[in-house]
């Protein structure tokens, strides 16, 4: 056994149907803590894999301003530091208050950290949570290791595999 694990040798393989249903669980959790009588006013998701928690956070609590934010901290497997490439207007979501900033995944917070810099009165959840980012975020879903790597649907086909014994 190598001393050095590769990111697909500890891996946690998520599939469309777990992402939504995880996804509605996040709903589930937020639903009725918003700031305003219970009610968020506006979703603003991490593009680009907080898209789908999203749009399907925002469909279960019946929130229609939906906008994103841009921020580009990984290259394939490398994460470096978050850079903001867009956001949305200043007049939408202000200091963040009764916004929910969604996304798929909590790293080391990095991400987290600009974007809470920008709006301190958001409530961040995300769908995963590794331990290293879980302070940044203020509801999440599922808990994994710091040294899993997540694959999401959107980065991975369905392919043949070769049987561990034999090929008949």
């Amino acid at each position: 056994m190598p001393a050095e694990t590769l990111p697909h040798e500890k891996g946690f393989h998520i599939s469309w149907d777990q992402i939504h249903r995880d996804s509605r669980a996040l709903a589930w959790r937020l639903d009725g803590r918003g700031p305003d009588d219970g009610h968020w006013r506006a979703v603003v998701a991490i593009t680009r894999g907080g898209m789908a928690p999203a749009m399907i956070v925002a469909r279960e609590l019946d929130i229609r301003l939906v906008d994103t934010i841009s921020i580009k901290s990984y290259a394939h497997q490398t994460q470096g530091e978050p850079v903001v490439l867009s956001k949305p207007e200043d007049a939408m979501v202000g200091d963040g208050d009764g916004v929910l900033v969604i996304d798929d995944l909590v790293d080391s917070g990095k991400t987290l950290e600009v974007v809470r810099s920008l709006y301190p009165k958001a409530h961040f959840a995300t769908v995963y949570a590794k331990p290293q980012g879980e302070p940044m975020v203020d509801t999440f879903i599922t808990g994994v290791s710091q040294d899993t790597w997540i694959f999401f649907p959107w980065d991975m086909a369905l392919q043949y595999v070769q049987p561990y014994r034999g090929t008949d």
